[in-house]
């Protein structure tokens, strides 16, 4: 379960906006906690929503940040109450940031608005792309050994659910391609598509 909270400012005649998100736990003691440290960050509104860290779908996430605007700023009460996995965290954070919005994480005391905020998270995109690079080195190397073994000939395998695992975490950034991936597998794309829920590209 989580909660957003958004508390608006008006300075001149340019309204910006702070736009809080937290997660609701089980105990009332910790979502107690965690509310009063965003109201005391400035929060008025608070908007719940039942999902996980990791649940893909989230509407009021979502809604949040549709709500943002250039200026405005995005505080979370902690890292992975934002995104999936650090790939996704650092695809949001850097969409936030192509649309002039700032970033910040109460609990690891980072924001995006300073250059030491900046730097740290930066040194997080350089660790999601490092994560990437382990994930291929270590599906290249499984098919290099399987194959090895003498299982490359024959029918091309089908995906087992920890290779999908394994692509729909690289999908998560969008500068992966499809057909590099279907080579790694040994598949075709239409296999990628069909098991990663991909939509496949129309040539008209």
């Amino acid at each position: 379960m989580f909660i957003y909270s958004f508390s608006f400012q008006c300075g001149g005649t340019v309204h910006e906006s702070t736009h809080r998100l937290c997660p609701r736990l089980d105990r009332r003691s910790e979502l107690d906690l965690q509310r009063d440290a965003l109201r005391q960050a400035g929060c008025s509104t608070i908007y719940e929503e039942a999902a996980s860290g990791k649940s893909a779908a989230r509407p009021e996430l979502e809604q949040c940040r549709k709500a943002l605007r250039a200026g405005d700023t995005l505080v979370v009460w902690r890292l992975d109450r934002l995104g999936r996995s650090l790939p996704d965290l650092v695809q949001i954070v850097a969409d936030l940031e192509q649309r002039g919005v700032q970033f910040e994480s109460l609990t690891e005391k980072i924001e995006t608005g300073s250059a030491a905020g900046k730097l740290q998270f930066h040194v997080f995109a350089a660790l999601a792309e490092f994560e990437r690079g382990l994930i291929r080195e270590r599906t290249r190397a499984g098919l290099e050994a399987a194959r090895a073994r003498g299982r490359s000939g024959g029918r091309k395998p089908k995906l087992d659910a920890k290779q999908i695992r394994h692509i729909k975490a690289l999908l998560r950034d969008p500068k992966t391609c499809v057909a590099e991936l279907a080579r790694d597998y040994g598949v075709s794309r239409t296999t990628i598509y069909k098991h990663c829920g991909v939509v496949q590209p129309r040539h008209d």
